[in-house]
């Protein structure tokens, strides 16, 4: 699953002064000690999910297992943000390398897909028995 794509419901602003805030967040007496920054969407979604479920314990962690994801089309009038966006302005400096590997991943795909179809194509080709005109017209009965 790509991450980047995620919708955030409000506006963009918004959700970026609440990440930029948390952010700043650390722990006064050992900074290693305190809060981790994930810049990653992909990280950002995973803290977010093991903050919802209790993760420590044996069921939550089968639960994270069957975990699914919905796709949901919101209405275009709403507010909403890209979980991308956030990390991008949060820091995160491989968005442009991420979209070249997702177009270089589709392109080899789609030439997968060409290079099987075209190889289908010519062995049809050597199935088919080539007929002349004349015989086909005469197994219909056209030409007598």
């Amino acid at each position: 699953m790509h991450c980047k794509g995620t919708n955030i419901s409000g506006n963009f602003h918004r959700n970026k002064l609440k990440y930029l805030a948390f952010l700043c967040k650390q722990m006064n007496t050992n900074p290693s000690h305190g809060s981790y920054h994930f810049g990653v969407p992909s990280h950002i979604f995973w803290r977010t999910m093991q903050s919802i479920l209790p993760h420590k314990t044996k069921r939550s962690q089968a639960t994270l297992d069957y975990f699914k994801i919905f796709i949901v089309c919101l209405k275009p009038t709403q507010k909403s943000a890209y979980l991308g966006c956030l990390a991008l302005e949060g820091g995160w400096n491989y968005q442009v390398v991420t979209v070249s590997l997702v177009e270089k991943r589709k392109a080899k795909i789609h030439y997968r897909k060409k290079q099987q179809l075209m190889r289908l194509r010519k062995q049809a080709e050597k199935n088919i028995k080539k007929k002349t005109v004349t015989e086909v017209l005469e197994i219909h009965g056209f030409l007598v």
